[in-house]
């Protein structure tokens, strides 16, 4: 397995939103609802990917290819100094292979990032766990998911 990285391109969106798909119905399935992960299918369409690569640093993460893993970062809610991770899924088949480990890496050397005092993350039930094992934690004490499904983390950065 050789995995390259490289930025979003527009004619990736509908192979992303599959993949998204596939590992939201795979992966999320134990933690959330059907009707939840398929409301959110209906609302990560290639359009949206597409729409989101125009205001973030959006990769791809590729086995030949084959895309088997995505992630993106952009300003936190128009920050310049605040950073959040956005689209960071990897292939069902893939995972546990590092390729999650990869993606976290290549956001976190990403220019934003450099920039970055403070990277936030909206982690899945399911993804929360594997974002501590980097140093993110719960951004407030949190015992449950908020009202979109989420915990918020986030990693404060030293300069």
């Amino acid at each position: 397995m050789t995995i390259t990285i490289r930025r979003f391109q527009p004619a990736d969106a509908p192979a992303v939103a599959a993949l998204v798909a596939q590992t939201l119905r795979t992966t999320n399935a134990a933690d959330y609802s059907s009707d939840y992960l398929d409301r959110l299918i209906h609302r990560l369409t290639p359009a949206a990917f597409s729409q989101r690569a125009q205001h973030t640093h959006f990769y791809v993460f590729c086995d030949h290819d084959q895309i088997v893993g995505t992630g993106a970062i952009g300003p936190y809610w128009g920050s310049t100094t605040e950073m959040s991770f956005f689209s960071i899924f990897v292939a069902p088949a893939y995972q546990g292979r590092g390729i999650g480990r990869l993606i976290i890496t290549t956001l976190e050397h990403d220019d934003y990032a450099q920039r970055a005092r403070r990277i936030e993350i909206p982690a899945s039930i399911t993804a929360r766990p594997f974002y501590e094992r980097f140093g993110y934690h719960l951004k407030h004490p949190q015992t449950q998911p908020d009202a979109e499904g989420l915990y918020r983390l986030e990693k404060n950065i030293t300069p």
